[in-house]
C-alpha cells in the first residue's frame, strides 16, 4: 500500500527533511496588522521578522483552506495528515473538512492526526511516522502507535520575548512586562491536550537549559533509542548546548534540531525554543 504524508506548515521541516520524509507541506497564513503572509518556502523569513517586529498592532495566523488540504489528500494513496493542535489553531478541522471533501468527491483514504503540540512535536510525529510506514506496517497499525505517542508526547518551550503572546491576548499585558523586566522565562508547554500551560520559570541560559533537561527526568519516559527534536527561532547556540546537556543526561538515539519556519517564529518570536520528546 502506498502512503503519502502532508503536514500544515507549522510542521517546521527545512527542504532536506520534507524530501527524506516525503512530506507535502500545506502552508498557513499569518497576518501583521492588514498585512497578510503566505508561511511557504516563497517567504521572506528574515524580512517577516523585522515587519512583525516593527509591528505595533495584533499579529494572528489562518488555517490552510480544506481546499488546499482536500487537493493534497488526492490519489490512489492512503494519506496521513499531522496538524498544529486543535486547541490552538483551526487546521485540524480544515483537513477533517478537506478529508471528508476528498473521501466523497474520489473515495480517497484519509487519516488526520492531532498532534496536540505544535513545531518540534510535529516534527517528532513526522519522524515517527516516517519510521512505520517504512518498517511497513499496517494503516491500522500505524494509527493506533501513532495516536498513543500522540497521548505520551511532552512539548516544552522558552520565549526570550513575550511580545507576541501579548499582542495575541495568550498573556497579560502587565504580566509580560513584569516577567520581561525581571528577565524571567516562563517555561511553557502542552497541558496533554494541546493547549498551552505554565510549568516553571528560569533566569539565564543554563537554567533553562538544565530545567528543559529535567522536564525529560520528571516525565518517567525511557530515552534509550529514542527520538527529540529542538526547534529554534534563530538560536542555534542555545539549542546546541540543549542537545549537549541531553547527551550527557540521556540516551536518545537521534537528536534533530532544526530552525522554526514562519508561523512557528511567528509565536516563538525570535530567539525562541521548543523541544518535543
Amino acid at each position: 500500500m502506498r502512503y503519502t504524508i502532508i503536514a500544515d506548515s507549522c510542521c517546521d521541516l527545512t527542504t532536506e527533511l520534507r524530501e527524506q520524509l516525503q512530506i507535502t507541506t500545506i502552508p498557513l497564513n499569518m497576518t501583521l496588522g492588514e498585512k497578510c503572509f503566505i508561511d511557504d518556502d516563497a517567504l521572506d523569513l528574515p524580512q517577516f521578522m523585522e515587519e512583525m517586529k516593527a509591528c505595533t498592532t495584533k499579529i494572528g495566523s489562518a488555517s490552510p483552506s480544506p481546499l488546499l488540504y482536500k487537493e493534497a489528500f488526492q490519489g490512489p494513496h492512503t494519506s496521513f495528515a499531522i496538524t498544529l493542535s486543535s486547541n490552538l489553531s483551526s487546521s485540524y478541522a480544515s483537513a477533517l473538512v478537506g478529508k471528508d471533501m476528498a473521501e466523497e468527491e474520489n473515495g480517497a483514504d484519509v487519516h488526520v492526526f492531532d498532534s496536540k503540540s505544535a513545531s518540534a512535536g510535529q516534527v517528532l510525529l513526522a519522524l515517527k511516522l516516517r519510521k512505520l510506514i517504512d518498517e511497513g506496517y499496517h494503516k491500522s497499525e500505524i494509527i493506533s502507535s501513532l495516536e498513543t505517542f500522540i497521548i505520551k508526547m511532552k512539548t516544552y518551550f522558552v520565549l526570550e520575548n513575550l511580545d507576541n503572546l501579548v499582542k495575541n491576548g495568550r498573556m497579560n499585558k502587565i504580566t509580560g512586562k513584569i516577567l520581561s523586566l525581571l528577565h524571567i522565562r516562563p517555561i511553557l508547554g502542552s497541558d496533554g491536550d494541546g493547549n498551552i500551560a505554565l510549568f516553571t520559570q528560569a533566569r539565564g541560559q543554563n537554567q533553562i537549559i538544565e530545567k528543559l533537561a529535567d522536564t525529560i527526568e520528571k516525565s518517567g519516559r525511557d530515552t534509550v533509542g529514542e527520538s527529540i527534536v529542538i526547534t529554534h527561532c534563530n538560536n542555534p547556540g542555545l539549542a546546541e548546548k540543549l542537545m549537549n546537556a541531553l547527551k550527557n543526561r540521556y540516551q536518545f538515539k537521534d537528536i534533530h534540531i532544526v530552525s522554526t519556519r514562519g508561523i512557528s517564529s511567528m509565536y516563538a518570536n525570535d530567539k525562541g525554543i521548543i523541544m518535543a520528546f
